[in-house]
Protein backbone atom coordinates (compact mmCIF):
# COMPACT_ATOMS: atom_id res chain seq x y z
CA UNK A 1 0.00 0.00 0.00
CA UNK A 2 1.21 3.37 -0.84
CA UNK A 3 0.94 6.54 1.24
CA UNK A 4 -1.97 8.03 -0.75
CA UNK A 5 -4.06 4.95 -0.15
CA UNK A 6 -3.33 5.01 3.58
CA UNK A 7 -4.42 8.67 3.78
CA UNK A 8 -7.67 7.90 1.96
CA UNK A 9 -8.37 4.96 4.27
CA UNK A 10 -7.77 7.05 7.39
CA UNK A 11 -10.32 9.57 6.15
CA UNK A 12 -12.91 7.27 4.55
CA UNK A 13 -12.91 4.50 7.16
CA UNK A 14 -13.91 6.69 10.16
CA UNK A 15 -16.55 8.42 8.01
CA UNK A 16 -18.06 5.05 6.99
CA UNK A 17 -17.97 3.89 10.60
CA UNK A 18 -19.85 7.05 11.73
CA UNK A 19 -22.51 6.57 9.04
CA UNK A 20 -22.94 2.92 10.00
CA UNK A 21 -23.27 3.67 13.73
CA UNK A 22 -25.75 6.51 13.25
CA UNK A 23 -27.96 4.32 11.05
CA UNK A 24 -28.19 1.71 13.85
CA UNK A 25 -29.60 4.18 16.38
CA UNK A 26 -32.68 2.85 18.16
CA UNK A 27 -35.52 5.27 18.75
CA UNK A 28 -37.05 5.41 22.25
CA UNK A 29 -40.80 4.96 22.36
CA UNK A 30 -42.46 6.70 25.24
CA UNK A 31 -45.48 5.02 26.88
CA UNK A 32 -47.73 7.52 25.11
CA UNK A 33 -47.00 5.83 21.76
CA UNK A 34 -48.39 2.42 22.71
CA UNK A 35 -51.74 1.50 21.23
CA UNK A 36 -53.37 -0.32 24.17
CA UNK A 37 -53.54 1.55 27.46
CA UNK A 38 -54.31 -1.13 30.04
CA UNK A 39 -55.05 1.45 32.75
CA UNK A 40 -57.17 3.89 30.74
CA UNK A 41 -60.12 3.69 33.14
CA UNK A 42 -57.87 4.44 36.14
CA UNK A 43 -56.14 7.50 34.63
CA UNK A 44 -57.87 10.73 35.49
CA UNK A 45 -55.76 13.85 35.29
CA UNK A 46 -55.38 15.49 38.69
CA UNK A 47 -57.77 13.17 40.53
CA UNK A 48 -56.81 10.84 43.35
CA UNK A 49 -58.21 7.34 43.58
CA UNK A 50 -61.24 7.13 45.87
CA UNK A 51 -62.24 3.78 47.36
CA UNK A 52 -65.81 2.55 47.34
CA UNK A 53 -67.53 1.40 50.55
CA UNK A 54 -66.62 -2.29 50.14
CA UNK A 55 -62.93 -1.52 49.51
CA UNK A 56 -62.87 0.77 52.56
CA UNK A 57 -64.44 -1.89 54.77
CA UNK A 58 -62.03 -4.60 53.54
CA UNK A 59 -58.94 -2.35 53.89
CA UNK A 60 -59.74 -1.18 57.42
CA UNK A 61 -58.70 -2.68 60.72
CA UNK A 62 -61.46 -0.89 62.63
CA UNK A 63 -64.80 0.32 61.27
CA UNK A 64 -67.16 2.35 63.45
CA UNK A 65 -70.57 3.83 62.65
CA UNK A 66 -70.90 7.05 64.63
CA UNK A 67 -72.63 10.41 64.72
CA UNK A 68 -70.28 11.75 67.40
CA UNK A 69 -67.17 12.60 65.37
CA UNK A 70 -65.58 16.01 66.00
CA UNK A 71 -62.34 17.73 65.11
CA UNK A 72 -60.26 17.78 68.32
CA UNK A 73 -56.93 19.25 67.16
CA UNK A 74 -55.02 20.17 64.01
CA UNK A 75 -51.57 21.28 62.92
CA UNK A 76 -50.82 23.36 59.85
CA UNK A 77 -47.32 24.59 60.67
CA UNK A 78 -44.11 23.11 59.43
CA UNK A 79 -44.26 19.74 57.73
CA UNK A 80 -47.36 17.89 56.62
CA UNK A 81 -50.68 19.06 58.04
CA UNK A 82 -52.63 16.59 60.16
CA UNK A 83 -55.96 16.55 61.93
CA UNK A 84 -56.94 14.69 65.10
CA UNK A 85 -60.58 13.67 65.41
CA UNK A 86 -62.44 12.43 68.47
CA UNK A 87 -65.25 9.84 68.46
CA UNK A 88 -67.44 10.15 71.55
CA UNK A 89 -69.54 7.03 70.88
CA UNK A 90 -70.39 4.60 68.13
CA UNK A 91 -71.15 1.08 67.01
CA UNK A 92 -68.17 -1.16 66.11
CA UNK A 93 -68.81 -2.93 62.79
CA UNK A 94 -65.37 -4.51 62.30
CA UNK A 95 -62.30 -4.93 64.46
CA UNK A 96 -59.04 -6.80 63.89
CA UNK A 97 -56.87 -5.77 66.84
CA UNK A 98 -59.04 -4.86 69.82
CA UNK A 99 -61.96 -6.86 71.11
CA UNK A 100 -63.25 -3.88 73.13
CA UNK A 101 -63.07 -0.28 71.93
CA UNK A 102 -63.00 2.38 74.65
CA UNK A 103 -64.58 5.76 74.02
CA UNK A 104 -63.69 8.55 73.58
CA UNK A 105 -61.42 7.33 70.79
CA UNK A 106 -59.04 9.59 68.86
CA UNK A 107 -57.66 9.10 65.36
CA UNK A 108 -55.37 11.02 63.04
CA UNK A 109 -56.09 12.04 59.45
CA UNK A 110 -53.80 13.61 56.82
CA UNK A 111 -56.74 15.41 55.25
CA UNK A 112 -59.58 17.44 56.68
CA UNK A 113 -62.74 15.33 56.64
CA UNK A 114 -65.99 16.81 55.39
CA UNK A 115 -68.22 16.12 58.38
CA UNK A 116 -71.90 16.96 58.39
CA UNK A 117 -73.19 17.99 61.79
CA UNK A 118 -75.42 15.38 63.41
CA UNK A 119 -75.06 13.01 60.45
CA UNK A 120 -74.07 9.43 61.17
CA UNK A 121 -71.01 8.26 59.23
CA UNK A 122 -68.68 5.31 58.79
CA UNK A 123 -65.20 5.76 60.25
CA UNK A 124 -62.59 3.63 58.44
CA UNK A 125 -59.39 3.27 60.47
CA UNK A 126 -56.08 1.43 60.33
CA UNK A 127 -53.18 1.16 62.77
CA UNK A 128 -51.25 4.42 63.20
CA UNK A 129 -47.87 4.32 61.45
CA UNK A 130 -45.23 6.97 62.09
CA UNK A 131 -46.02 10.20 63.97
CA UNK A 132 -44.06 9.01 67.03
CA UNK A 133 -43.80 12.51 68.53
CA UNK A 134 -47.55 13.01 68.34
CA UNK A 135 -48.15 9.58 69.89
CA UNK A 136 -45.91 10.55 72.84
CA UNK A 137 -48.08 13.61 73.42
CA UNK A 138 -51.42 11.84 72.92
CA UNK A 139 -51.22 8.42 74.59
CA UNK A 140 -54.61 7.10 73.41
CA UNK A 141 -53.93 7.82 69.71
CA UNK A 142 -53.66 4.38 68.05
CA UNK A 143 -55.43 4.73 64.69
CA UNK A 144 -55.35 6.77 61.52
CA UNK A 145 -57.91 7.37 58.78
CA UNK A 146 -57.71 4.98 55.83
CA UNK A 147 -55.91 7.06 53.21
CA UNK A 148 -58.11 6.77 50.08
CA UNK A 149 -61.40 6.53 51.99
CA UNK A 150 -63.95 9.33 51.65
CA UNK A 151 -66.60 10.12 54.25
CA UNK A 152 -69.59 7.84 53.74
CA UNK A 153 -72.85 8.54 55.52
CA UNK A 154 -74.69 5.67 57.20
CA UNK A 155 -77.68 4.72 55.08
CA UNK A 156 -80.98 4.87 56.88
CA UNK A 157 -83.02 1.72 56.45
Amino acid sequence: MNINMKKKLTIVLPALLMVFLSSCEKKYQSPGHYKNDLFADEHQAGKAYIMNEDECFDGSELVIASSGVKLADSSKGRGKPFFIYKISSGKVLKTVRDSVVEYPLQFLSNQRLKLKKGDSMYVYLKKLEGYRFIVKDKQNLKYQWLRAAPVYSVKKE
